[in-house]
């Protein structure tokens, strides 16, 4: 086993002069919240104070589950420097708007009237949507027409469809992958950096017969986006390493940032860490912030390779400041925790501790099969509320989504209200997509999946209708083609106010955000007729509407709404608010960066966690370990994991219906059981023995039984 040790300290997060006046301990106010923070995350914070004027070395923060890393960016933030040469770079918008928030919290309580510095932090958020933010101001550099548009996954693999046609790839005599498989080769080989060949060896081995064609495609679909200015997530992280690869345009991205801030870097891709290292090779200035421990998005690309080999990017190698003190846990589930993570086989040294002390070990629950398992949940779940627990205070966790089918039913059936986290994103709504494409094709016309979409919505107008449409606006101006398109007779009642709304949004002529509710007018008949539950959908439309009056321009509101959508209000939604208190359903992945006071963890045994998928290589068992200690650390006070003897199996190949045997996952072997305590459920109960008198007093009234059925039949 290998683990690291952090190297000794050298220089960190610097900040100038007038930072290190502003925040000075000598002032009480900055005092008082540098002594709320424990000593490993004040050295995070203070470390390299003493060289004002200059940008410090680069600082890696293993920052443990529940141990307040979030505040420890916070304070590094509010340490003076510029806010508006800052960029913070965080996984969801959400999660970037959480960490201005509390900025601004802590630079009110720290410096008073100087905590409008907060508000200067404009260059916070996603890495794909600082990544869209770059591109448009450099886009003559790179080819592009600052008005591009992009698409979602949905609409890049529908692109990718339409050239796999054009290609005549869908007609082969052999079924070739679908649109699906396709795109999800390019987006790996584009954010691993693995060539071609070894991501069809590793991740597609059934793909290899179609190498050339897939290379042929993948050329083709890049054609078509380049013709059509629209862009896919993958390419705003493309495009901006091709931009950091240039050393000019490097050391201008460079230099308009002195401190880049990243968090979660252990989900970070090859692309994503190219980029960073472009932007700042020699580390000043650059801060990141993650935890090994809990890399397990390996399936996006992600690499758990960046955070263990970060600091030797560097000479010297980069600081580390480890915080292992956890606020979420009690000391016996962090015990058991650190217990399961101890027996990966690379990690960075680390053992989660707390003050918070428990005479409750987190449990192993032994269960018959998965119908008693359902009910084990029911029913702790039940004792826990009526202990005054709320039903939101307690989750399920399981490996994938369909592991809670029998715990659903059984909730229903129960009448437990719960919410399933995994449903549909808002932008998969169909009746979102419909606004959307039509904002999408006034703002680049050359867009043809969503021009393709919004000429359908229109009666009578079908893929054939459609495709001669965009054919004819690809030649002249969209307004333009779209007036003198000889619409069929079913859309002729309806073409005029289309052509009316196009005219006036491919003109501006209306304003933002006066054009999302001229669309919304337009839009709500066409949702009326195809759809049943109209009345429902609008309130998604409704929501866009006053989301779009929050952002000051359509690109803006384009792009952000398309890389990070809110949740849906819908039924479509997949969480429909059931009553005012819920139970949490979700997968584990989908856990990651949540709490709850009990916990549940489904299937805890070999074949579910881990994954009979992911145990190929040492890699991935180690990331099956990781999902379970992420599991694990999500629980406050109580943890079960729970584990059924035997499963029923459907139509297995040759063996039909049958049950299988399951072991305890071996994450957890025999030799830590000692960190948990042991249960069967349901508890056996011995009959009650009889008693002395009992016997006696029974003895004086023997009864023949013999006898008496004989006589039935007399």
């Amino acid at each position: 086993m290998r683990h690291f040790i952090p190297p000794p300290f050298v220089l960190v997060l610097t900040l100038p002069d007038t930072a290190a006046d502003s925040s000075s301990t000598s002032d009480p106010a900055a005092a008082a919240y540098l002594a709320k923070l424990n000593e490993a995350q004040r050295r995070a914070v203070e470390f390299g104070v003493d060289e004002p004027g200059r940008c410090g070395g680069p600082l890696l923060v293993i920052a443990g589950a529940g141990s307040g890393k979030t505040n420890t960016l916070a304070h590094l933030l509010v340490k003076g420097a510029d806010p508006h040469r800052i960029l913070l770079l965080t996984f969801s918008r959400r999660a970037a708007l959480e960490m201005t928030r509390r900025v601004t919290r802590i630079a009110t309580q720290a410096l008073g009237s100087k905590s409008a510095i907060a508000q200067g932090l404009t260059w916070s958020g996603t890495f794909h949507g600082v990544g869209a933010r770059l591109l448009r101001d450099y886009a003559d550099l790179v080819g592009l027409a600052p008005s591009f548009t992009i698409n979602d996954r949905e609409d890049s693999a529908d692109l990718m469809n339409l050239v796999r046609h054009e290609l005549g790839l869908s007609s082969k005599e052999k079924r070739f992958p679908a649109k699906s498989t396709c795109f999800a080769i390019y987006s790996r080989v584009v954010n691993t950096g693995a060539s071609f060949a070894l991501v069809l060896d590793q991740s597609f081995p059934w793909c290899r017969e179609w190498e050339a064609d897939l290379k042929r495609l993948f050329a083709a679909y890049v054609a078509a986006k380049q013709a059509q200015n629209v862009l896919d997530y993958d390419d705003l992280l493309l495009y901006w390493s091709h931009l950091a690869a240039e050393p000019t345009i490097a050391a201008d991205l460079s230099g308009r940032f002195d401190h880049v801030l990243v968090d979660e870097y252990q989900d970070t891709n090859r692309l994503q860490s190219t980029i960073l290292l472009a932007m700042k090779p020699d580390g000043r200035g650059l801060t990141v912030v993650g935890d090994d421990a809990q890399s397990i998005y390996s399936f996006r690309g992600a690499t758990v390779r960046n955070i263990l080999d970060f600091p030797q990017h560097f000479d010297p190698p980069a600081a580390t400041v480890t915080l292992d003190r956890n606020y979420r846990s009690t000391q016996p589930i962090l015990e058991a925790s650190n217990a399961v993570i101890d027996l990966a086989s690379e990690r960075y040294t680390k053992n989660l501790w707390t003050d918070k002390a428990s005479a409750q070990k987190p449990r192993v629950v032994t269960v018959a099969d998965e119908a008693d398992q359902a009910r084990y949940v029911v029913e702790k779940v039940l004792e826990a509320r009526e202990g005054g627990m709320k039903l939101k205070s307690q989750a399920v966790l399981f490996r994938a989504a369909y592991h809670s089918a029998t715990l659903e039913i059984e909730l229903t059936r129960r009448n437990i209200p719960f919410v399933k986290f995994g449903g549909l994103k808002f932008l998969d709504s169909v009746h979102v997509k419909d606004v959307l494409a039509v904002l999408r094709w006034a703002e680049n016309p050359r867009d043809r999946v969503a021009g393709f979409r919004v000429a359908q919505l229109l009666p009578g107008i079908g893929p054939a209708i459609a495709g001669r449409l965009l054919d004819s606006v690809a030649q002249t101006d969209a307004p333009n083609a779209i007036a003198h398109f000889q619409a069929p007779a079913r859309a002729s009642e309806d073409w005029p106010r289309f052509v009316g709304l196009m005219a006036k949004l491919c003109g501006r002529e209306s304003g933002w955000p006066a054009e999302f509710e001229m669309i919304r007018r337009w839009y709500e008949p066409h949702l009326e007729r195809n759809h049943e539950d109209a009345a429902i959908r609008i309130g998604d439309v409704l929501q866009m509407e006053s989301i779009a009056a929050t952002y000051p321009t359509r690109e803006r509101f384009l792009t952000e709404l398309t890389l990070d959508p809110p949740d849906a209000t819908s039924d479509e939604s997949g969480v429909p608010m059931l009553d005012e208190d819920y139970l949490i359903l979700s997968t584990i992945h989908s856990a990651k960066g949540q709490e709850w006071r009990n916990v549940f963890v489904l299937n805890g045994v070999d074949g579910c966690i881990p994954s009979d998928l992911g145990t190929g290589s040492d890699e991935e068992i180690d990331e099956e370990r990781r999902l379970l200690y992420v599991a694990m650390t999500r629980a406050k006070e109580d943890l079960h994991i729970v584990t059924p003897q035997r499963f029923y199996v459907h139509n297995q190949t040759h063996l039909g219906d049958r049950h299988v045997w399951a072991q305890r996952t071996r994450f957890i072997p025999q030799q830590l059981m000692q960190k948990f305590e042991a249960a069967a459920w349901p508890p056996v109960i011995a009959p009650a023995a009889p008693t002395v008198a009992g016997l006696a007093a029974a003895a004086k009234a023997k009864i023949d039984i013999a006898a008496r059925l004989k006589r039935m039949w007399d």
